[in-house]
């Protein structure tokens, strides 16, 4: 392999790592592993592809590229071309001209956009496929074993972001229903005792309340408690 483009591929390996490590937010990170990708594999364009949980199609995340059509084209059903076949059997697909593949979906927009080939690697999350990373290459290539396992390396750290993402997603939701639950139970409390309420009919209270005025059952909690702690105070 040339050394510069060996270099570049460092270079652009090195970047994402700081960038997941980083507290960007999950679209720049994922934008800038696809501008430093296509950068360091020479592709005209460079796009992420997640599975859709709800519709269980594979949609754009981020991509480099400005061509309208590219960037607009339908979802893929899992399953449906190259992509698909790449979910299923969880490894990378190398495409010298995808004008030719029976298997590729958007000959059209190919021949609009100067595509011929193609490196497809699925993004991987403990043994679960969440998506692929695609890279496409302006002139007919055969992608070395070098330029798959880099890209697999990038693959990689885009999984891991976005896993991390979803984690710290996940871990701050249950930290506020649990803070919620906490000030619900507070102000439940307040009104048993200033009102001689039973403890259902105090969160009834608090629910009808809520809906009544369009806040949250936390939001009421808290205004409860506030009120309470001034008049404590007074």
């Amino acid at each position: 392999m040339d050394n510069k483009l060996y270099e570049k591929q460092i270079k652009a390996l090195t970047k994402i790592s700081k960038a997941i490590t980083s507290e960007q937010y999950l679209e720049d990170i994922l934008r800038l592993i696809v501008v430093v990708t296509a950068q360091a594999m020479g592709s005209n364009i460079c796009s992420i592809m997640l599975i859709d949980k709800k519709s269980g199609e594979l949609v754009i995340k981020a991509t480099q590229s400005m061509s309208e059509a590219y960037n607009k084209k339908l979802p893929l059903k899992l399953g449906e071309g190259i992509t698909g076949k790449v979910i299923k059997n969880k490894k990378p697909i190398a495409v010298k001209d995808i004008i030719k593949s029976r298997e590729y979906r958007y000959k059209e927009i190919a021949k609009k956009e100067g595509l011929s080939s193609l490196l497809c690697v699925p993004l991987t999350v403990k043994n679960e496929v969440i998506g692929v990373i695609n890279c496409y290459t302006p002139e007919f290539h055969d992608f070395t074993g070098t330029e798959k396992n880099v890209l697999t390396t990038i693959a990689n750290q885009a999984a891991v972001a976005i896993e991390n993402t979803e984690l710290m997603v996940k871990t701050r939701v249950i930290r506020e229903e649990l803070e919620a639950r906490k000030r619900i139970e507070r102000a439940k409390g307040i009104l048993m005792k200033a009102e001689g309420l039973s403890e259902e009919d105090a969160y009834l209270k608090i629910q009808k309340y809520s809906m009544d005025n369009r806040k949250t059952m936390r939001e009421v909690a808290e205004a409860i408690i506030l009120s309470y702690d001034m008049r404590k105070r007074t």
